[in-house]
């Protein structure tokens, strides 16, 4: 088959799973921060024991990005679509525990996508690690006051005139913190620590695991069809987040999270063609 063919078929396959909207992802978004929401007066009151919240709040924080990721690429209604309010909506509610406004995540995405591997343009190049442990470490390091991870986000905006998102990330910071050392003052230091503080911190390394570091791993290569891999995961694909996929998402961004196995097996023989990366998926 010709190379022209071969795109061609590509394409129509990848049509099949677009235009789907994702009603799962959007009860997923808003459950999910409601759950977390009732963790809080049911912690305080004694209602559910600190441990148990805790473990669950840690889950629905690790949980909360993927459905705004949905909304990020317009899954859910597109810009003129009757549903436009509800992609927004899930966008920007679903990332509350996760204390990044849905805009900043939404245009420095783009610029992933866009520049993806590439040290100087791509907002995620600081996630890239030699080995597991050493990502590990480095998200550690990432979060530190003096790391450049810091700036990478605010850079990107600046650069590509999204200057005033940044405030939404000011924001965002200041209600958090604010927040925080409210619950601390009146004796509720515990219930931050273990419904917000520590949970989020868990959640951003499994979330920069999954979606930045395994997917890109080593992260040298570019191009469309070389920059993102398939990877089998060691905890299968519902427990790394749907993105032993990733590939197809890195393609095709608006095939959404749920449909991305069933395009693969379909595209498989395609992409083995292109030489692209399948590991042992």
């Amino acid at each position: 088959m010709a190379n022209a063919e071969l795109d061609l078929l590509e394409k129509k396959i990848a049509n099949k799973y677009m235009n789907i909207v994702p009603w799962g992802v959007v009860a997923w978004g808003i459950g999910n921060l409601a759950i977390w929401l009732s963790l809080w007066p049911l912690v305080i009151f004694g209602y559910v024991p600190i441990w148990l919240g805790f473990l669950i709040a840690s889950i629905n924080i690790t949980l909360c990005y993927l459905p705004s990721h949905e909304a990020q690429h317009n899954i859910i209604a597109g810009e003129g679509e009757p549903l436009r309010w509800l992609n927004e909506l899930v966008g920007h509610l679903s990332v509350i525990p996760l204390v990044t406004p849905y805009r900043m995540l939404k245009y420095t995405h783009y610029e992933h996508h866009k520049h993806t591997n590439d040290p100087e343009l791509d907002p995620d190049y600081d996630v890239h690690a030699k080995t597991d442990w050493h990502f590990l470490w480095k998200s550690i390091l990432n979060r530190q006051p003096e790391s450049g991870r810091n700036n990478a986000y605010p850079e990107s905006l600046q650069r590509t005139g999204k200057e005033k998102v940044i405030v939404d990330g000011i924001v965002f910071q200041g209600i958090y913190l604010a927040t925080l050392f409210s619950l601390a003052w009146s004796g509720f230091a515990i219930e931050a620590a273990l419904l917000w503080w520590l949970p989020k911190h868990i959640g951003i390394t499994y979330i920069e695991y999954y979606l930045s570091w395994a997917p890109h791993h080593p992260g040298k290569k570019r191009g469309r069809y070389q920059d993102t891999r398939g990877f089998k995961s060691y905890v299968g694909n519902l427990l790394s987040l749907g993105m032993q996929y990733h590939i197809v998402h890195h393609l095709y961004p608006r095939i959404p999270l749920s449909k991305t196995p069933a395009a693969y097996r379909e595209l498989r023989p395609i992409l083995e063609r292109k030489g692209c990366d399948l590991g042992l998926l």
